[in-house]
């Protein structure tokens, strides 16, 4: 909206002001707080009853919080570099980060739940965190003139600066930099697995080793991480969303066109116990709350958005994520209904079944998101040192510092994952330790920041679906422990599969 005051034969005409976010003042800078904006051009008619109205219009928006101007230092970090986002690009990220290998985990859930209460549980999951990303969504701008551009942010606007900390830090780093790792591990073996269908027994006497396929993984990552900031990969996160859309589709339609092997029952899983039963329950559900990814980065996405009074960021963000998500569901049930991991079944059972060609394309589809969900996940990573750095220094990072970071950045993830192959193998707990995050803290924020009547129904909504988040979390943990325990499985460090 353009606001036009005339007078004295002359208009001038003031900008709608852009909501922008008020990070910290780097070292040397100033920006007063309640007080107006100076005359930009004094002595330049300065005087006239036209400016004078506008200025004072000006300074009592900014008096009243509503508007506030952007601190250098946001201008210099990657996910708020550049505010040229719209609803496609939040479509884009969305998708990419929504969408992904953990997809191809939900058919393992299946034999401890069965195929009913399966269903169930992951529709309500789906309902759920669609629910949370809507809340934070709103949160992004909840206090005019204010934008919480991370999840961190509003974390401690939430809870207060120890406490929000404490809360969101360590759950989403694991989910940026523990995602970073995971997809080095997955990616690395499915280029092994692509390798070695499109070469065939030719490849068999020396065949690469997996370490140097995460080395090779790692490297193509690292290429693609010298985009600069979060609207950069817009393409790539398009890609990412493309291909994992085919490759969930392909999955299930190539396993299922085939005939069901006779080593392989759908019926669920019988337990001696009811011990075992209720921790592989847990155990179940903490891998259908794992695949449900992705709000760790709504604040940041919509961050790279423009926001104005008449235009807010929510609009074009929540346009995004809708689409997104009705994309995500189609991908996710008719994945989730055949028992055990798409990726093997699909090697193990049906290599010979179907044509080479289908299976190589299908392992190539998901390298290629692979390395695009390496990027949007590793952008948090990017941004925080190059926090670090610009609040040091008060000076932007050269190309060469950020591709340094960057570098350093991919070579650290590649070394936890040689050196901690295993994490692939402890979704279950890991699905339950990042499940606040989805699940349960944006019910707290909304209720800590809106402040709802207590007792209506949107208190006893928020109230009762946090607390029962983090109920959850608390046991899936203790689920994916007792699947650990139970099943033997050995930690073998620095010991990746051949």
């Amino acid at each position: 909206m353009a606001m036009a005051v005339e007078g004295a034969g002359a208009g001038v005409v003031v900008s709608e002001p852009e909501v922008v976010s008020i990070p910290p003042t780097p070292r040397g800078m100033s920006t007063p707080e309640g007080t107006a904006t100076p005359p930009a051009a004094a002595g330049r008619g300065a005087t006239t009853p036209a400016r004078r109205v506008v200025e004072g219009l000006r300074g009592y928006l900014e008096e009243v919080g509503h508007l506030t101007r952007l601190n250098p230092q946001d201008a210099w970090l990657p996910i708020t570099e550049s505010r040229s986002g719209n609803a496609r690009y939040a479509a884009f990220h969305t998708l990419n980060a929504g969408l992904g290998f953990q997809a191809l985990l939900l058919p393992l859930a299946f034999p401890a739940l069965g195929w009913s209460w399966g269903i169930i549980s992951l529709t309500v999951a789906y309902f759920w965190q669609l629910y949370t990303l809507w809340i934070l969504v709103k949160l992004h701008e909840a206090v005019p003139g204010r934008r919480y551009n991370r999840y961190v942010e509003l974390a401690q606007a939430a809870f207060g600066e120890k406490l929000g900390m404490w809360l969101s830090l360590f759950p989403t780093i694991y989910l940026s930099a523990g995602s970073a790792t995971a997809l080095i591990l997955v990616g690395g073996e499915t280029m092994k697995l692509f390798y070695q269908i499109v070469c065939g027994p030719i490849c068999s006497p020396s065949p690469i080793s997996t370490i140097e396929w995460y080395l090779v993984f790692t490297s193509l990552a690292i290429v693609l991480s010298q985009l600069p900031n979060l609207n950069s990969i817009a393409g790539v996160s398009l890609i990412g969303g493309t291909t994992a859309i085919t490759y969930c589709t392909m999955s299930w339609v190539l396993s299922v066109s085939q005939p069901r092997p006779p080593t392989v029952s759908y019926e669920p899983q019988a337990y001696t116990s009811l011990g075992s039963s209720l921790f592989s329950t847990l155990n179940a559900l903490g891998i259908i709350a794992f695949a449900f990814r992705g709000h760790n980065l709504a604040l940041e996405i919509q961050a790279t958005m423009p926001s104005t009074f008449k235009h807010p960021a929510h609009v074009p963000m929540w346009r995004g994520a809708k689409v997104a998500y009705a994309l995500i569901a189609m991908c996710l049930f008719p994945v989730a209904v055949p028992q055990g991991g798409m990726l093997t079944a699909l090697y193990a059972f049906h290599s010979h079944d179907i044509p080479r060609g289908l299976l190589a394309a299908t392992f190539l589809l998901v390298v290629f998101n692979c390395l695009s969900s390496f990027q949007i996940y590793s952008m948090p990573v990017f941004d925080s040192f190059e926090a670090a750095y610009t609040g040091r220094t008060n000076r932007p990072c050269s190309v060469w510092v950020r591709s340094g970071f960057r570098v350093f950045y991919g070579f650290l993830s590649l070394f936890i994952s040689v050196a901690l192959p295993f994490l692939s193998s402890l979704a279950g707990m890991l699905g339950g330790l990042t499940l606040p995050v989805t699940f349960a803290y944006p019910c707290f924020m909304w209720i800590c920041i809106k402040k709802p009547e207590r007792f209506s129904s949107g208190w006893y909504l928020n109230w009762g679906l946090g607390l029962l988040g983090t109920a959850f979390s608390l046991a899936l943990c203790v689920g994916g422990v007792w699947s650990i325990i139970s099943s033997g499985m050995k930690f073998k460090f620095f010991k990746p599969p051949s």
